[in-house]
């Protein structure tokens, strides 16, 4: 089905995107919406959020992934945060996984999750999977939900290989020619890639991005 059809069918696209607190999701949000403003909040009977309250209601480490965020840029998508989940904590993931279920049997179909998109970022040391990424992909069953990983900020990944390069010798100017590639190259045959599409007990994304 090609996407002018599908926009026919599906009025407003429905993303319920998960990761780290620092994984740049709201960054994402904004380019995709093509803005730098924040969203608006709705609740879950659409009614709009006032930013007061839910200003308290971080301060006091309280989230609901059920809240729609929405970039008047552009209105053809609707955003849900799973913030919090990054945890790891069973009620956080238990919260998660109802939440997808419960969307992914909606009976109208602009209510359904379409997609997830899990952010996952590579500036951070080590650049292992939390405990919350490895118990999303080997526990959490989402269904017909495509998952899409997003690896951001990869260009941290340059800097590695750019530093590998020059301490072997070879130029800065050419360092910097080959750094992409060489992480590109690493990154693919790496361990991240492994555990992500050779989790044990559920399906595996169905395909990931560099960003």
């Amino acid at each position: 089905m090609d996407a002018s059809r599908i926009r026919q069918i599906i009025k407003r696209f429905r993303i319920l995107i998960i990761g780290r607190a620092n994984a740049g999701k709201t960054t994402i949000l904004q380019r995709v919406c093509n803005t730098r403003e924040n969203p608006e909040i709705y609740d879950s009977a659409g009614k709009k959020m006032d930013p007061a309250v839910l200003m308290a209601s971080r301060e006091r480490g309280v989230h609901n992934i059920e809240h729609e965020m929405v970039f008047r840029s552009n209105l053809g998508f609707v955003f849900h945060d799973s913030r919090g989940f990054e945890a790891g904590g069973q009620f956080e993931f238990d919260k998660v996984k109802a939440f997808i279920a419960s969307r992914s049997k909606a009976r109208r179909l602009s209510d359904r999750i379409h997609v997830i998109w899990y952010c996952i970022p590579m500036d951070e040391d080590g650049r292992s999977f939390t405990q919350a990424e490895v118990k999303f992909f080997s526990q959490c069953d989402t269904g017909t939900i495509a998952v899409i990983v997003l690896f951001t900020k990869f260009d941290a990944l340059y800097d590695d290989e750019f530093a590998e390069l020059t301490s072997k010798g070879v130029s800065r100017k050419d360092a910097q020619a080959l750094a992409s590639r060489h992480a590109e190259e690493a990154f693919a045959n790496g361990p991240q890639l492994k555990l992500l599409y050779n989790c044990d007990g559920k399906q595996p994304p169905r395909c990931h991005i560099c960003l």
